[in-house]
């Protein structure tokens, strides 16, 4: 892969150093906003569940009317179901089981329903140096999913470059949980000193990546300033493009 992707000289140097010192022995990498942006993914599948909401269960749909309440009630879920935080797929579920529910519909259209927005929510567009950049990496080390979110790596279709995918949603766990970050290093078969995370929440990746042991790498493709007093990431990347040029071999 042909990297020419502008990079600041001090990152460059440092991504030069950690590929040097052999430290860096698997990826773990994040999906939503990482690899693809999430909202307008999230804003087409939910226009999708109430058009079929619209033709099985109209009451609901007129209750809800656009997709603002459908977001506005997904919102009021996670008030109401503490017992799934993180577990993105059952609060999507138990959403719309309470708009079939105060609307008269029957609640067990709750999981056709569901299907449905899930099967949008997979219709991800990547973003430019998604597939590159998978295909770089997964050529020199494995690669491990960690996301919040609920996306399938294989339904997306970029299954074959992960050794592994654990999402909050199957695991019972979410960054910034270090045991989550730690299961990861368990997937990849290495210790989480030997961990490159990427990924471009400042709090869940970055710093739950640098609390459980890893080097990290914030991908700010918004280049705002980092957020946080006390420790900045060990590497801030404007595209996954400039992280390969650092880690490219030399």
């Amino acid at each position: 892969m042909q990297i020419q992707s502008p990079i600041d000289d001090n990152v460059l140097h440092t991504l030069q150093q950690l590929r040097a010192s052999g430290q860096i022995r698997a990826i773990s990498l994040d999906l939503d906003d990482t690899l693809w942006p999430i909202w307008p993914t999230i804003a087409k599948a939910e226009a999708i569940l109430l058009q079929w909401l619209g033709e099985h269960a109209p009451a609901t749909a007129a209750h809800l009317g656009d997709t603002a309440n459908v977001r506005a009630l997904r919102h009021e879920i996670v008030e109401l179901r503490p017992d799934l935080k993180g577990d993105l797929s059952g609060l999507r579920r138990e959403s719309i089981r309470l708009a079939l529910t105060r609307a008269g519909d029957d609640p067990t259209l709750a999981e056709p329903a569901f299907d449905e927005f899930f099967a949008a929510r997979q219709q991800v567009d990547l973003f430019e140096d998604a597939v590159p950049v998978l295909q770089f990496l997964s050529q020199r080390w494995p690669v491990v999913a960690l996301s919040n979110g609920n996306a399938d790596v294989n339904v997306v279709g970029i299954g074959q470059y992960f050794q592994a995918s654990l999402s909050a949603s199957g695991s019972g766990m979410a960054k910034p949980e270090t045991r989550f970050f730690h299961a990861a290093a368990e997937a990849a078969g290495v210790a989480p000193e030997h961990v490159l995370h990427i990924g471009d929440d400042a709090a869940r990746d970055v710093q739950g990546a640098m609390d459980a042991g890893m080097h990290a790498v914030w991908l700010n493709r918004g280049q705002v300033a980092w957020p946080h007093e006390g420790r900045a990431p060990h590497v801030t990347v404007a595209s996954l493009l400039q992280l390969c040029r650092g880690l490219a071999d030399r």
